[in-house]
């Protein structure tokens, strides 16, 4: 359904650019539940924000491809691709108190989106977004037609954005941090809202986060960013039992449940790089355990079998230890196998539960 190949997104002088996204692919099937993590700056917004179009100048977006049901997005004319954007594919922004509009009810702002394409009597518009409201589980729907976002809480804001964001009934939806600023017990029911609506309606979903447990019970694909560069990617079974990156590594233990009966958390020292501090070679290099002098010198590519990549000179074995540089041969970027995407129920497409400590309303 979606594939992007070799996206980058400049910001900057075209002489030195700051690299956001620095020549990620992956694809998105139809059906499939995708997590893109890494911590704040790693390009993950960007990325999506690229594909959804929204990348002013100075941002200068690239790509050998992206395309939605094999058209490609980047070479179509612009009003067909606002016509695709929003019904196709739809986002949900970061931070619903912030998204959305204080100066307009959640009844304009959510027929907006249905205006735009397709429009209807003010009648019908009205009997949808009520629907919507339904759908997405706010309770007494039509008493919340003409509230104003500073009368919602942080729990029901992101229900009105989800209802915007699935108003035109898009095949791809593209999930932000979707959790963002609320609490476990809000978190753990707008994750299980989104997974029903995924499975319902058939649903590709990308699930941006920098929180891992957060997809572990969700995702069927993990991908993981790191200063603008996909650094791994796998089927989420692989990547929570057999981290391959030492980046994934420490995002996972300094998940708290690896550091029960710890007097502290296991933490990353460093902070992701930005422009003026990048290094040469691999850019985890300065924050890694098991750096070499390749490392620090030499940029590694992609390596391993379809749809089970990492970018590493020496990634780690089934111990958790660094295997030898020469290990691996460099191979094409990473895709998910071809094919039809494995049930949600299917045990074997997902995480075990029990693996990181229970659900996702524990985190």
């Amino acid at each position: 359904m979606l594939e992007i190949q070799n996206l980058s997104v400049h910001f900057g002088e075209e002489a030195a650019p700051f690299k956001a996204v620095d020549r990620i692919s992956y694809r998105v099937e139809a059906g499939e539940v995708v997590g893109l993590v890494g911590e704040s700056g790693s390009g993950k917004s960007v990325s999506s924000l690229a594909l959804m179009g929204l990348i002013d100048f100075p941002g200068r977006v690239q790509a050998d491809a992206l395309r939605f049901d094999g058209q490609d997005l980047l070479r179509m004319p612009e009003r067909q691709r606002r016509s695709l954007i929003g019904s196709e594919v739809s986002m949900i922004f970061q931070d619903p108190m912030t998204s959305l509009n204080p100066c307009y009810t959640v009844e304009y702002q959510i027929a907006e989106a249905l205006r735009a394409h397709g429009g209807g009597s003010r009648r019908a518009l009205r009997s949808r977004v009520i629907e919507l409201l339904e759908q997405v589980g706010i309770p007494d729907p039509e008493s919340r037609l003409s509230a104003y976002p500073h009368q919602l809480s942080g729990g029901m804001s992101q229900r009105v954005m989800i209802a915007m964001a699935i108003a035109c009934k898009p095949r791809l939806l593209i999930a932000d941090e979707p959790t963002t600023a609320l609490d476990v017990t809000i978190q753990a029911q707008i994750m299980d809202l989104l997974l029903s609506l995924q499975r319902s309606e058939g649903l590709g979903l990308v699930l941006i986060t920098h929180d891992l447990a957060l997809v572990a019970e969700a995702a069927d694909r993990i991908l993981v960013m790191y200063a603008g560069q996909l650094v791994e990617s796998g089927p989420a079974s692989d990547i929570f039992r057999r981290p391959r990156h030492p980046y994934t590594q420490a995002l996972l233990r300094a998940l708290p449940e690896f550091s029960q009966g710890a007097e502290r958390l296991v933490s990353l020292p460093g902070v992701v790089p930005g422009r003026y501090d990048r290094p040469q070679g691999c850019l985890l290099s300065p924050r890694c355990p098991y750096a070499t002098d390749l490392c620090r010198t030499r940029e590694p590519q992609s390596i391993g079998p379809d749809g089970r990549q990492v970018k590493c000179h020496t990634p780690l074995d089934d111990a958790g230890e660094p295997a030898s540089p020469h290990a691996a041969q460099p191979s094409a970027a990473c895709r998910p196998p071809e094919g039809r995407v494995p049930p949600r129920d299917d045990p074997a497409a997902r995480h075990p539960a029990h693996t990181l400590g229970g659900s996702h309303a524990a985190h």
